[in-house]
């Protein structure tokens, strides 16, 4: 990598792992940031996204020891320092999420992979540059980074394919029931590229970005840990009821069936078809346990254990239509973008803006994933010039990504600043990180001292 950022970055990483641990790191690793240009909450329905990585990223210093313990450390003094002994059972508590926990997933999941009874000694040395519960995929970042730092302790390997496939599951254990994508950009962005990713088998395709506009990232400066709230983990479940909801209706057997993708494989059908089946059988109201339960010939003690997830439990009423609705549209928008993409017609950047906009609706009214401050900052970057604008990541907070025309970037910078930034002291003193223009970047990579 030839960024001087980095290079900084890692200079700095390096001094700060001498001072602390008396020793040089004896090699460096590295995990981008993503942000999904659209496809958003269809990968854990089984459906393709297309993400880019970004060039903010989480990068760890390392030294492998014989000490007997694992020694965490992060450069940033609110997130305090973690040891733990080389033989302990790794325990992650999902009540209460802290920093290290995301990189306790990376390093179980890699003891777990190989089945390593006893793991390398290590001391590390965390850095970060994204902006955290932002939607841009920061702890995904730290999980591949521990489950790439972890597996050079050890001396073992994996391919990229298989790595971020063991990432997308390990996260798990921190209680996100996320479905691949932070995970696979993370680990198979090129640079210069956005990728289609598919899943099942786990694909990525170049998705070549027309000239003449680029992506800028702003947050709206209200934080979301996904972790940490059911918000999430509840979406996931109502797809997976709508998914049996409608496999019954249509004769197939549900007990199987946990996402919408399947559902359409089994009839065949078109993700238009879906929509209209979608209408056809599930109605807008809230559906209560009972009726879900009756629907789908359950009892309640059934549903909970083999529907709802751990933190899901209390929940009482799903909106069925309205998920199902958001996803196959969606799924199809990641379709007609790739496709434009492909075309590099003469319009085809007013095209992906129209699908872009169209995305943030469905987010925001079906899914209703979004926050009344992502709406107006979506709203302000649309009246700034921006071509198409819509939240990205999971939402509830978080990042807007817009697309916008290269001749108007400067102007369109100065007016979110002035419009959205400006005006409010904590956003204001937030900006600097919180208003950027991205390149699409590369994937994790381990870096070695010269």
């Amino acid at each position: 990598h030839n960024d001087l950022s980095l290079l900084e970055l890692l200079l700095n990483l390096k001094n700060t792992f001498e001072s602390k641990f008396g020793e040089s790191p004896q090699f460096y690793a590295y995990a981008p940031g993503r942000v999904n240009l659209i496809g958003e909450h269809i990968d854990y329905c089984g459906y393709s996204v297309l993400p880019m990585a970004i060039e903010q990223n989480i990068l760890a210093a390392v030294s492998v020891n014989r000490s007997g313990t694992i020694t965490l450390a992060n450069i940033n003094p609110q997130y305090r320092d973690f040891t733990l002994s080389c033989s302990e059972e790794i325990a992650i508590d999902r009540e209460n999420p802290k920093w290290h926990y995301y990189f306790l997933c990376g390093l179980k999941g890699i003891q777990e992979e190989f089945g390593l009874a006893r793991l390398a000694g290590m001391s590390c040395l965390v850095d970060g540059t994204i902006p955290p519960s932002s939607g841009l995929s920061s702890s995904s970042a730290l999980v591949c980074c521990a489950g790439l730092v972890t597996m050079e302790a050890n001396q073992k390997s994996l391919s990229k394919v298989a790595l971020a496939e063991l990432c997308a599951k390990c996260e798990r254990y921190i209680g996100t029931e996320g479905g691949g994508m932070d995970q696979s950009i993370s680990f198979l962005a090129e640079r210069g590229k956005a990728k289609l990713i598919e899943f099942k088998p786990l694909r990525a395709t170049d998705v070549k970005l027309p000239d003449g506009a680029v992506f800028v990232i702003s947050n709206c400066c209200v934080e979301m840990n996904k972790a940490a709230t059911s918000h999430f983990n509840i979406r996931v479940v109502e797809c997976r009821i709508a998914a049996k909801m409608l496999a019954r209706a249509r004769g197939l057997d549900s007990s199987g069936l946990l996402k919408l993708a399947q559902v359409q494989t089994e009839l065949k059908a078109s993700l238009e078809e879906m929509l209209a089946l979608v209408d056809e059988v599930l109605h807008p109201e809230e559906y209560s346990r009972e009726e879900i339960c009756q629907a789908l010939d359950v009892t309640s003690e059934q549903f909970s254990t083999e529907v709802l997830s751990s933190n899901t439990q209390h929940v009482t009423h799903f909106k069925l239509h309205q998920r199902a609705k958001h996803v196959y549209g969606e799924a199809a928008r990641v379709l007609r973008f790739q496709c434009v993409c492909s075309s590099e017609g003469a319009d085809s950047i007013q095209t992906l803006g129209e699908l872009m906009n169209q995305s943030h609706v469905s987010c925001r009214d079906l899914y209703e994933c979004s926050c009344p401050q992502l709406d107006q900052l979506v709203d302000v970057c649309l009246k700034s010039g921006a071509v198409g604008s819509r939240l990205t990541g999971a939402g509830w907070g978080g990042c807007a990504v817009s697309m916008v025309p290269s001749e108007k970037v400067d102007t369109f910078l100065q007016a979110v600043r002035e419009s959205y930034f400006l005006p409010d002291p904590r956003r204001a003193a937030m900006e600097g990180l919180s208003l950027f223009v991205s390149k699409p970047g590369g994937g994790a990579a381990i870096l070695l001292e010269e």
